[in-house]
């Protein structure tokens, strides 16, 4: 279903449906912050009309004990009055702290109804004697105040308990929201990990598939999965692959047509001007022989030319097709150096061998044949009693060989071209024969084909080409 979108889509509908996970996280935070902030004000509104309540009842009863006292002494109904307001107040705060207390308190409002109502009874009843009437009253009175504190207690611990409770209420409501924040934070970075890994395959396929065109690895088809519009690309670099590989095997046919065109009329040359010197068609005179040498000596060029022409021909066909082996490079670098060591010498010049790497996976063939043209082109411009230093690494994943010689160096002007076939530097060392510029070529197509890179360094004396080659290609 997701290969149908395009990448644009995808990436956008991570990020959107990553900031929907957070914001319904924070605002599911904001919304149970909210409710503990409402059941927190409610509660201190519920303790405060308790204490209240409860200051409230200390005071009537007080109010009562007065009203009813001064009743006694001056027979004054408005006495009797105030005392029955004050009554009245008293039941409806006990009403209200009979709602707010729990039922453990009920025995302690049964009992100062019941003393209020004795005190009121006697307040009621006709007049008898004053110290009966008084007697009565203080027995009924005198167990409010300490109901009172009673009730003032139950008061203080319901408060307390209701406190403890939302303090319980808020641990585990902190304990919910961090619980589901780093849930939400991890869900998160999953799917951005997830997303980023999905949407970033295409484009290490892309990268890979460009590695590969650009390695004139033609053989291996590109294929893209993921969004549509990256799948479209690499439809499109799969043809361009097709094409390119069309294009190389049609330079191949014609370097091999035009090669072998070339050498026929070539080789009838070549024997005319060998007839022509050998005086078969009869003498010839200074001149006619001056001529016949010329001949010679550019139908041998020409000839030298297109066998240089067939072998660069060879050496790119043959490095689309390697044979990869374990290898030590360390050993095989010694190998080559051995191996032409009777030319290294006969120049005079010493080959100094350093450092160390890991096996390999390589063509060794071809890589011998890379060492060997660093190594000949290093002794062909070095001077007598030079040295040719080769430096063998491994970091980061890759191997890394420098070539260092003591020679002219490369022009500035010749740094960019030198790797192209058939091309001369300006810089020649005295008495040599030029080359056919074509060895730096090869070495480089048999680097690109292993995936791996060759550089020519600045250096203050010499030449200096740095090749890497990775181990996971």
């Amino acid at each position: 279903m997701f290969t149908k979108l395009s990448f644009r889509q995808l990436l956008l509908g991570a990020f959107l449906l990553i900031a929907l996970l957070l914001s319904a996280t924070s605002i599911h935070a904001l919304l149970t912050l909210d409710r503990l902030a409402e059941h927190s004000r409610a509660m201190g509104q519920d303790a405060l009309a308790l204490s209240a309540s409860a200051q409230r009842l200390a005071e009537r009863s007080i109010t009562m004990e007065r009203s009813a006292r001064q009743f006694l002494v001056l027979d004054d109904a408005a006495f009797r009055e105030r005392y029955v307001e004050a009554w009245r107040d008293a039941r409806l705060a006990l009403d209200a702290l009979a709602t707010g207390l729990p039922g453990e308190a009920a025995p302690a409002f049964a009992e100062w109804r019941q003393h209020g109502e004795a005190a009121w009874a006697v307040l009621q009843t006709a007049k008898g004697r004053r110290g009966t009437r008084q007697q009565i009253l203080n027995q009924a009175l005198a167990r409010l105040p300490v109901l009172n504190d009673t009730l003032a207690d139950e008061v203080k611990r319901e408060v307390e308990r209701r406190n403890g409770l939302l303090l319980a209420e808020l641990e585990q409501r902190r304990n919910v929201l961090t619980g589901q924040v780093l849930f939400s934070i991890a869900l998160a970075a999953a799917l951005a990990l997830g997303f980023g890994m999905w949407l970033s395959r295409p484009l290490r396929q892309i990268e890979s598939a460009i590695g590969q065109l650009g390695g004139r690895r033609y053989d291996l088809p590109v294929e893209v999965q993921g969004p549509d519009d990256l799948q479209h690309l690499g439809r499109h670099l799969d043809w361009l692959r097709q094409r390119l590989a069309g294009l190389e095997a049609d330079k191949e046919r014609f370097l091999r047509h035009i090669s072998h065109e070339l050498k026929t009329p070539l080789a009838a040359l070549v024997e005319g001007v060998s007839l022509l010197e050998d005086q078969v068609a009869g003498p010839l005179t200074p001149n006619q022989r001056e001529i016949a040498a010329i001949l010679r000596q550019n139908t041998g060029s020409l000839q030298n030319q297109i066998e240089d022409l067939l072998r660069y021909n060879a050496a790119t066909f043959d490095a689309q097709h390697l044979r990869r082996t374990s290898t030590d490079m360390a050993a095989l670098l010694r190998r080559v150096v051995d191996s032409q060591r009777l030319q290294w010498q006969a120049q005079g010049v010493g080959v100094a061998l350093e450092g160390a790497a890991s096996p390999i996976t390589i063509d060794a063939d071809k890589l011998a044949v890379v060492i060997g043209n660093l190594l000949s082109n290093a002794v062909r411009f070095s001077p007598r009693g030079g040295t040719v230093r080769f430096t063998l690494a491994e970091h980061g994943g890759r191997l890394h060989l420098d070539c260092m010689d003591q020679g002219a160096g490369v022009a500035p002007a010749d740094a960019e071209h030198i790797f192209e076939p058939f091309y001369q530097g300006e810089r020649q060392p005295q008495g040599a024969r030029r080359g056919n510029g074509i060895g730096l070529s090869i070495v480089r197509e048999y680097i690109a084909a292993h995936g791996g890179s060759l550089q020519l360094l600045p250096s203050l004396q010499g030449a200096h080409f740095h090749l890497e080659l990775p181990y996971d290609d």
